[in-house]
């Protein structure tokens, strides 16, 4: 069971993982800062012009304006959740590269001690 995550493992190419990690950190944050000072439900396309007879009451118009708001405010709020929750992953994708980084100093730290163990016991068996 653990091989193909060993093999897993060994495919990813974590050089560039561990390079472009703080570039995604920069990037997330960025977006999750520059979130909120986005004016809410300004700009858009002009109005097309309409024939009179086509013309909605003063209701209806009210209506759809008060719909649109629930769905512009809807879709902010989906949009705060959204940078939030890639902020955070990008946070854990940093968190996950120093841990990487440190297993593979320990291993590297532990196949030489292992080498020089066994050269160790090489020259005490001579």
């Amino acid at each position: 069971m653990a091989i193909p995550w060993l093999m897993a493992l060994k495919v990813i190419p974590w050089g560039d993982v561990i390079e472009h990690a703080p570039t995604v950190l920069k990037a997330a944050r960025k977006l999750l800062d520059r979130q909120p000072s986005q004016p809410n439900g300004q700009g858009g396309t002009p109005a097309a012009i309409t024939p009179l007879s086509a013309v909605p009451s003063l209701g209806e118009i009210k209506n759809a304006l008060i719909a649109a708001q629930g769905q512009i405010d809807s879709q902010a709020q989906t949009q705060r959740e959204l940078t939030e929750t890639l902020a955070e992953l990008a946070e854990q994708n940093a968190r996950l590269v120093s841990a990487v980084e440190v297993l593979r100093l320990r291993t590297r730290v532990l196949v030489w001690g292992g080498a020089a163990v066994l050269l160790w016991l090489t020259v005490l068996n001579w």
